[in-house]
């Protein structure tokens, strides 16, 4: 799905700016994404208008269902060439996948971003990881080693082991399939073999440690007013501090759609450099470009709820 609830986002931290990748309008409805090949192994990525089609399709593989996914020409909105995602299968009977020239395309073929080195890439992955894995993550950061980092400069730094499975960024095709993030399908059975299987799987990073670092700065609590328009959130670490107060800024000038949304039951935002994933009921975490790897826990307090709720209510939220 390419639309300001669901979309692809290693590509870009928000809907608008995920078109541009793809060099597509940000249509108001969205688009689906569906990836193929043609006779002669070429791949293509076919943007149509007709969401609904593939959400069916996407809840019906994910099911391990079969579904027809031929889309009515009328829906088209373009044919590019290339992949703009990494895909695990090929077309059964062509040959194996490659990019058509820029002849053939009319413009150089999309490619998946560069996933080998930290980045936005693999923050925004790292930041979807958590959110889909909510409590495996959570459980590995007791209240009591939040508060005793938070406890002041004396504080022992804690750190909380990625739980098994996989660090921030190193996401799998069955979570991004489970969150119905992925474009195309990452499920696809081999009954629809004109529309590829599509994942945002990225390869592990095993220099990406994905530690929860239980930062004496990071995890100091945010107190302040609680009106969540005024809220001065206390944390000394620079770059939370400057993700926190991005994304308060969201309450007062409405991001681009698809800067703050909601997914697993988590709210998610973006912004450059950083990404945040919090659950309203409970506490967030924090993903910077500066700091590869790391997982900045930022603890409940007395104000960043009303912060939480204000950017949940914000949240583009599938239709």
């Amino acid at each position: 799905m390419l639309t300001p609830a669901q979309f692809p986002s290693v590509l870009a931290d928000d809907y608008p700016q995920a078109c541009e990748v793809l060099g597509l309008e940000p249509a108001r409805d969205g688009y689906g994404l569906l990836f193929g090949q043609d006779g002669g192994g070429a791949r293509w990525t076919v943007a149509i208008t007709d969401t609904a089609l593939v959400a069916c399709a996407l809840a019906a593989w994910d099911c391990g269902l079969e579904y027809d996914l031929s889309p009515d020409e009328r829906y088209v909105a373009a044919a590019l060439p290339g992949w703009p995602l990494p895909v695990a299968v090929d077309a059964p009977g062509v040959p194996d996948p490659h990019d058509p020239s820029e002849e053939e395309g009319g413009r150089p073929p999309l490619a998946p971003p560069d996933l080998e080195t930290w980045g936005g890439a693999q923050r925004r992955l790292g930041a979807d990881e958590i959110a889909l894995r909510w409590w495996a993550w959570r459980e590995q950061l007791t209240d009591d080693a939040v508060d005793e980092s938070a406890a002041g400069d004396e504080a022992t730094t804690e750190d909380a082991p990625a739980p098994e499975g996989g660090a921030p960024g190193d996401a799998t095709a069955g979570d991004e399939a489970a969150g119905d993030e992925a474009t195309g399908a990452a499920t696809a059975p081999d009954a629809a073999p004109d529309a590829e299987a599509a994942t945002d799987e990225a390869p592990t990073d095993e220099d990406a440690t994905g530690n929860a670092t239980a930062d004496e700065d990071a995890t100091d609590d945010a107190v302040g007013s609680d009106d969540a328009g005024t809220v001065a959130l206390a944390v000394h670490h620079a770059g939370v501090r400057r993700a926190l107060e991005s994304a308060e800024a969201y309450l007062s000038s409405p991001p681009p759609p698809g800067r703050v949304r909601a997914a697993h039951g988590a709210v998610r935002a973006d912004g450059p450099g950083w990404s945040l994933v919090a659950r309203t009921d409970d506490m967030a975490f924090v993903l910077l470009d500066e700091e590869p790897g790391e997982v900045h826990p930022v603890r409940r307090g007395p104000a960043l709820p009303a912060l939480l709720e204000a950017l949940d209510r914000l949240a583009a939220r599938p239709v």
